[in-house]
């Protein structure tokens, strides 16, 4: 069975991925001069928002192998941004969690990114076009929620 996809619905994909793309990079620009990697930076999100993970959880999250989390994590504990610590439940597995200073770290990227993007829709929208790009947000996330519910 062969599913005909509207114009409207092509033009709108279209266009959300080149401003998603375009919003993407511009936030990856007002990161630190010594960035994280893209890999580093989601570890560092997803242990923030999720707390403390082991090192094969996080590997199956990010969808990457145990070497390249292995890899990932030493870098990130090199900084100073994790630190691991035995399992409570199991004595046999290490749980990594942020430290303050990758806390900061992470909590201060959001920031910085979050007051840049508040600044160019309060210089460049009105408040009738704020809120519809809320709206339209609502009903995107909406849409992404229901096709991954498929």
């Amino acid at each position: 069975m062969s599913v005909t996809i509207s114009a409207s619905a092509v033009q709108a994909a279209g266009e959300v991925r080149v401003v998603f793309g375009r919003v993407k990079r511009r936030l990856k620009e007002l990161a630190d001069k010594d960035d994280l990697t893209p890999s580093q930076s989601s570890v560092l999100s997803r242990l923030d928002k999720d707390g403390p993970a082991s090192a094969s959880e996080l590997a199956a999250a990010e969808r990457v192998r145990p070497q390249s989390m292995a890899a990932i994590l030493s870098a990130l504990r090199a900084a100073d941004l994790i630190e691991r610590h035995p399992d409570p439940l199991d004595g046999r597995r290490q749980v990594v969690s942020l430290t303050t200073t990758g806390r900061h770290r992470i909590q201060g990227d959001r920031r910085v990114r979050q007051e840049w993007l508040a600044q160019a829709l309060q210089d460049h929208c009105t408040e009738a076009e704020r809120q519809t790009i809320v709206k339209a947000l609502a009903l995107l996330d909406t849409a992404l929620e229901a096709a991954a519910s498929r």
